[in-house]
């Protein structure tokens, strides 16, 4: 059965080879003839020609036919021949090959032995960088949809729903009797058109189909279809066609267009191509921002990172357009990303270039200004197969979704899905030793907080330095651990709870003892090193001084978060103000010897003289005292104010 998703795909990605040896199979091949190509490599394979280019080509054939099967053995073949020569995007496509057919251990194996070396090419995708464990967790993660296969899916294509209003457009290459259709011969089915189909009931199944319309209908492909929440404006894909024919760029190959059409007085009118389209590359696949301002789409115009991007452009007040912009490389992959779909806060698309299960896969990812790294949606929305083209109501979280997968009615069907709300905990435990030796710490108070900074729970390591949460974490989610210990400097570990429900997470943790200039006096921590002597009524730091300051140089040097202040006293013994500004002449000598040995200004945050105004004993102004107890008030202190 062949997969429809491939005669889109290959709209979009042309592959020429032009080999006069072998003209007849290459034409076929060019033609998208895959099937008859195909079986012409396999003879000239048998005739003794094994050569690399020729593994690939029949290995093509069949993986752009979606025949995994044929294309992993054939890709299998051209690895075990030419692994260490061929291009990265064969390894990707032998693994996704795997993958299609389910041998998950034999992709994995790939995945780990060709990710790294390949990690630095310029074909980069998830498939080739994300290790196996990743794998795992995928394979293993909660299901979170109830799926229906529709029952008005036919034995032909069906596939690419969009809202309108309150009834359902999708794509199929169902012949009409409303409509006179031509049969493409790439897979002997009619070509594709639009259908309009009511709901039974909110995102389930459909009834009372019926041809779009006949204005935008040809007898060439329609597909990939968006609209406006009036329902009065319409953007569609359609292949690029004069009144007679199909046009071809240079290189043989008809491409798709984007284009717009107004509704007026229940008929589409004004159907005109969007600016950016061109003959050179395919644009379709439309989709609107909730606001309406900015348009979707995909094509593999120049600036494309791999076979199919995503791009946008702003529509601007006049109904014109920007300048398409690439979506960048957190969503488009040397693989391919297609079928945008957009709610409030959340964008959808399909690519087989990010961690997935074979196939196209859906994937998720949070917005707003940036677009965060896209989540797999699991199985079962998720298959070995293509599974594409997800639409969703934001708020009761039904939709459709089009697969490929076994057990379907004919090659691309539309099913319709409830996404339920995952409960997913899990537990968080984890050790403490001693960074310096590895030994076990106990009693040591370990603090869960939420991304938010929210203290969630608290636990104390036992004799073999263990500590368990009695909370339990919620799945795919970040938090933050910090340990707190006497005399030892806190610690703290950012951690991501994995999707795997009923799952544990192990955080381990060092921690090493504090350094014994740092006391705590008073609930208040400060640098402790010896008294800091200056000549009578001075302020230079003397030779001396310099050595205990060059402590305090070292210690900032060890701790590279540490900020302090300097405080600088005298003794009673001279005139109040005297003293005062002469302990500030001090203070500020103190803090430029400090940032004269390489300490950023901006780590002392103050460097201010007391005078006589702060004593630590009873020799005030009148009070009789020995030169020891007034020694005492003579006095540098060194205040953290941060440590970590």
């Amino acid at each position: 059965m062949k997969k429809y998703i491939s005669l889109i795909t290959v709209l979009f990605c042309s592959v020429i080879f032009g080999q006069d040896k072998y003209s007849s199979a290459d034409k076929n091949f060019e033609s998208l003839w895959y099937v008859k190509a195909a079986k012409q490599y396999e003879t000239i394979i048998k005739n003794g020609d094994t050569s690399k280019e020729i593994l690939q080509k029949v290995g093509d054939a069949y993986y752009f036919n979606t025949d995994m099967e044929q294309a992993s053995r054939w890709y299998g073949e051209l690895f075990s021949k030419y692994k260490n020569v061929i291009d990265a995007k064969y390894t990707f496509r032998y693994i996704h090959a795997l993958q299609g057919t389910g041998d998950y251990r034999q992709a994995k194996a790939l995945m780990k032995i060709h990710g790294e070396k390949l990690n630095n090419k310029a074909f980069k995708v998830d498939q080739l960088s994300e290790n196996d464990d990743k794998l795992d967790l995928l394979l293993n993660q909660q299901p979170q949809f109830y799926l229906s296969h529709l029952s008005i899916n036919s034995k032909v294509a069906d596939f690419g729903t969009a809202y309108y209003k309150d009834r359902i457009v999708f794509a199929s290459s169902r012949d009409s009797l409303n409509l006179k259709t031509s049969i493409y011969k790439w897979n002997n089915q009619p070509y594709l058109n639009l259908f309009v189909a009511d709901t039974i009931l909110e995102g389930s199944d459909l009834k009372n189909i019926s041809a779009f319309s006949e204005n935008v209908n040809t007898k060439y492909h329609e597909a990939g279809v968006a609209f406006n929440k009036k329902g009065d404006q319409v953007y569609f894909t359609r292949n690029n066609y004069t009144n007679k024919n199909l046009k071809r760029d240079d290189d043989g190959m008809n491409h798709l267009k984007m284009y717009h059409a107004n509704l007026v007085n229940e008929e589409w009118v004004d159907i005109t191509e969007v600016s950016f389209n061109s003959e050179d590359y395919s644009v379709g696949q439309p989709a609107l921002s909730i606001d309406e301002k900015k348009l979707y789409f995909v094509s593999d115009m120049p600036g494309s990172i791999g076979g199919t991007d995503i791009f946008v452009v702003d529509i601007n007040n006049d109904g014109s357009f920007s300048s398409p912009k690439n979506l960048g490389p957190t969503i488009n992959t040397s693989g391919r990303e297609m079928f945008p779909y957009l709610t409030a806060g959340k964008f959808y698309f399909a690519s087989d270039g990010h961690l997935g299960l074979g196939g196209l896969d859906v994937f998720e990812s949070n917005y707003s200004n940036v677009f965060a790294k896209p989540v797999n949606l699991g199985k079962p929305l998720n298959t070995r197969k293509d599974d594409f083209a997800y639409i969703v109501n934001d708020e009761t979280q039904r939709g459709y979704v089009s697969s490929n997968r076994d057990g379907g009615t004919g090659d691309d069907d539309i099913y319709s899905f409830e996404r339920i709300k995952i409960i997913c905990k899990q537990n968080v435990s984890g050790s403490v030793v001693n960074e310096k030796n590895g030994i076990p710490e106990d009693n040591v108070n370990v603090f869960l907080f939420d991304s938010a900074g929210s203290k969630l729970d608290k636990a104390i390591t036992n004799s073999n330095g263990e500590y368990v949460f009695d909370v339990k974490v919620e799945c795919g989610t970040k938090y933050k651990v910090q340990t707190e210990k006497n005399r030892f400097d806190p610690t703290e570990k950012s951690f991501m709870s994995s999707n795997s429900n009923n799952g544990e997470v192990k955080v381990p943790l060092g921690i090493k003892k504090r350094n014994r200039l740092i006391v705590e006096q008073n609930g208040i921590l400060k640098i402790k090193i010896g008294l800091i002597y200056f000549d009578l009524d001075k302020a230079e730091i003397r030779y001396d001084a310099s050595i205990e300051l060059n402590k305090v140089v070292f210690l900032l040097q060890e701790y590279q978060d540490m900020r302090i202040k300097v405080e600088s006293h005298t003794d009673s013994r001279s005139n109040d103000d005297y003293n005062l500004e002469l302990s500030d002449r001090r203070a500020k000598a103190t803090k430029s010897y400090i940032v004269s040995q390489g300490i950023s200004e901006e780590r002392i945050e103050s460097a201010i003289g007391y005078g006589e105004s702060m004593p630590v004993n009873k020799c005030t102004n009148g009070v009789k005292c020995s030169n020891r107890e007034h020694d005492i008030n003579r006095r540098s202190e060194f205040i953290i104010t941060k440590i970590y």
